[in-house]
């Protein structure tokens, strides 16, 4: 794929960002002020391996380092799915959509392609750093961010810094439980998780599970029945409540200024979004009840914005 680009000659350097993901990668050259100037991306071979993956990865970046002109070339910094130990790019743990991604070693996979620095992270550590920074929580001390799509994920900034914990899983709002939940298996091979009921996948499998019409295809498919479909308004409510509801029990933990929420879920119409905004509110302390829960504003862009302000961040902090 030929990049989108703009040749631009860049006084602090650029970054070179992948974002590796279970269905695409994305790369991207960003500037140090949160702007990307060229981007592609490609298919992700997920079933084929750590190996292939991160060659896919380290071809992408390539391609789109023809559009580096004389600008230099500060690292690579990767936002990728799973769970990463951020002092060495290790992927300790993967969910079953990235075949034999855990145990990957991503820096010391991508090193031979890149003479630059190389740190990862996990995608939404990164995506929540974008939003922080020129994004939705721009102006926040503290952000809270979730993202609702095939899986639940979040992340928790302070500062400008992801809290990526001791396991490196600081902020992971899928594995909140819920009474929703209860008996429920969740990807992690847990039960009772609230990714487990409020994933779109997860809502899908709920209308079926509720006795919803076995043509429905999707979950797009159930959101669009639940204007007339009982069974589809239901599980939707349900759904959507229940995140909201986890959202609550997060929110009054760490006191965040604002929450920003993304991925395909939020797009999933009004009653998603009025259902998950009444279980937050029921769900958080009167004094926390005016902290604003937003959209992203940065779509895909915004790993490979966040992934890019830890390698400036981290240039920074060895210079």
């Amino acid at each position: 794929m030929i990049p989108e680009h703009t040749h631009a000659t860049h006084d602090d350097g650029l970054v070179l960002s992948l974002d590796i993901g279970g269905t695409k990668i994305a790369a991207g050259l960003v500037t140090a002020a949160g702007s990307v100037v060229a981007r592609a991306e490609t298919a992700t071979p997920a079933r084929e391996g750590g190996e292939r993956i991160l060659a896919t990865a380290a071809a992408l970046g390539t391609e789109v380092l023809g559009s580096l002109g004389s600008a230099r070339l500060v690292a690579v910094s990767v936002g990728s799915a799973g769970v990463i130990e951020a002092d060495t790019g290790r992927v300790l743990a993967a969910t079953g959509h990235l075949s034999d991604w855990k145990g990957t070693e991503i820096c010391r996979g991508l090193a031979a392609s890149f003479t630059v620095p190389i740190l990862a992270c996990n995608d939404v550590h990164a995506h929540a750093v974008g939003e922080t920074f020129v994004g939705a929580g721009r102006g926040h001390g503290t952000v809270l961010v979730g993202a609702v799509g095939t899986g639940i994920g979040g992340a928790v900034v302070i500062d400008g810094v992801p809290q990526f914990g001791t396991h490196g899983v600081a902020g992971h709002l899928g594995h909140v439980p819920v009474h929703e939940a209860e008996g429920v298996l969740c990807p992690c091979g847990r039960y009772g998780h609230v990714e487990a009921i409020s994933s779109g996948t997860a809502l899908h499998a709920l209308y079926l599970r509720n006795g919803g019409d076995p043509a429905a295809r999707d979950t797009r498919d159930v959101v669009s029945r639940a204007a007339h479909d009982t069974v589809a308004f239901d599980t939707v409510v349900t759904s959507a409540g229940a995140f909201g509801r986890a959202l609550a029990g997060v929110i009054n933990m760490i006191d965040p200024g604002i929450v920003v929420l993304a991925g395909g879920m939020i797009n999933a119409g009004a009653l998603w979004w009025d259902s998950m905004l009444a279980g937050a509110r029921e769900g958080t302390m009167p004094i926390l009840s005016d902290v604003p829960i937003v959209r992203a504003q940065l779509g895909n862009d915004a790993a490979l914005i966040g992934a890019a302000k830890r390698a400036f961040d981290a240039q920074g902090d060895h210079a």
